[in-house]
């Protein structure tokens, strides 16, 4: 019985609602985050290969910050320097290994036009987010409020905001989950729970700046996870590969995580299925917890991934930061 109120618990954690312990507004600041490193393994510390994963390093944050926690996408460049996005509208930057070049870490609001200011804080439930390296801009999606925002470089202004009747038609508490921005400038978004009369996912593929009025109509795709899954965050490898990371809750091992990859045919039509292909899975007794963030960077020829949980600001989740190196 009490596993079962657990993981009702954790389903009920899980929609993006007003929730008691998401962090009121605050402004900008420094950032102290305590790192604990961790084996992958709870049970066998030498164990570092998971599927197409070798594991690289992975890390517990905290902080005594208010804001710092519920982070649901992030960046990492090859530096390893870390842009982390909460699910209420929280930039923060931190490094899991000092260097001499590291930035100072910090945490900050995102910025809001003036005329988007009457929403509610805790309606701004920012799930996804993107960058465009060439012009330093970044794209974030809103799950409830169901809009797709543009920002500057450095996150310094919000520069546009465009809301879809394609993103609309999803269930406000399970819409834009997952969004990245491939190579040539192509965005893909894919929906939690905006299901087809198939169980897949309906995917949007935009050929262009989301947020931008002069952007046509997105194509419909359908994402097929791997059996029981959702999928949490995207990113893209190249202009073909996509990498999902998908999250399950059961009564058997609460949560657990894959990591797949899906192919992007040449020339999309509407209604083509992206079929998950799984590469890897986290479940106990390695590292697993409520999964949502993806990120890619590049490391002197490989890639690494990074994955992060959302510890919903609650007591007994974690906020773990996982490295892995790709092999494909």
């Amino acid at each position: 019985m009490r596993r079962i109120l657990i993981v009702l618990l954790l389903a009920i954690l899980l929609l993006p609602a007003p929730h008691k312990n998401k962090p009121e507004l605050f402004g900008p600041g420094p950032l102290l985050v305590r790192i604990r490193p961790l084996p992958l393994s709870s049970i066998d510390p030498s164990i570092r290969e998971v599927g197409a994963l070798r594991y690289v390093g992975g890390w517990q944050l905290s902080s005594p910050h208010q804001g710092f926690g519920g982070i649901s996408s992030l960046l990492v460049d090859s530096s390893g320097q870390v842009l982390a996005l909460s699910d209420s509208g929280t930039l923060m930057g931190f490094a899991v290994r000092p260097r001499p070049d590291n930035r100072h870490p910090f945490i900050a609001p995102l910025p809001v036009r003036p005329k988007d200011r009457e929403q509610p804080w805790w309606a701004w439930d920012s799930e996804a987010l993107a960058h465009d390296p060439t012009t330093d801009r970044y794209w974030v999606g809103f799950e409830m409020l169901q809009k797709i925002c543009r920002y500057g470089p450095g996150f310094a202004r919000a520069e546009a905001c465009r809301t879809w009747p394609e993103i609309e038609a999803w269930p406000e508490t399970g819409s834009i989950e997952s969004m990245t921005r491939m190579p040539d400038g192509r965005f893909l978004v894919i929906s939690e729970m905006g299901m087809t009369a198939d169980g897949s996912h309906d995917t949007l593929l935009f050929s262009g700046d989301p947020a931008d009025g002069a952007t046509p109509a997105p194509i419909h795709l359908r994402y097929v996870p791997p059996r029981g899954y959702r999928p949490t965050d995207v990113v893209a490898i190249d202009d073909r590969r996509l990498l999902v990371l998908n999250r399950r809750v059961t009564l058997q091992d609460l949560f657990t995580a894959t990591l797949a990859i899906v192919d992007l045919p040449a020339a999309p039509h509407p209604g083509h299925k992206l079929k998950a292909r799984t590469l890897a899975r986290l479940a106990p007794p390695l590292l697993a917890d409520n999964f949502e963030g993806l990120a890619i960077s590049r490391e002197q020829g490989q890639t690494m991934v990074w994955i992060v949980s959302d510890d919903n600001h609650e007591f007994f989740q974690r906020t773990l930061l996982l490295k892995f190196a790709l092999r494909l």
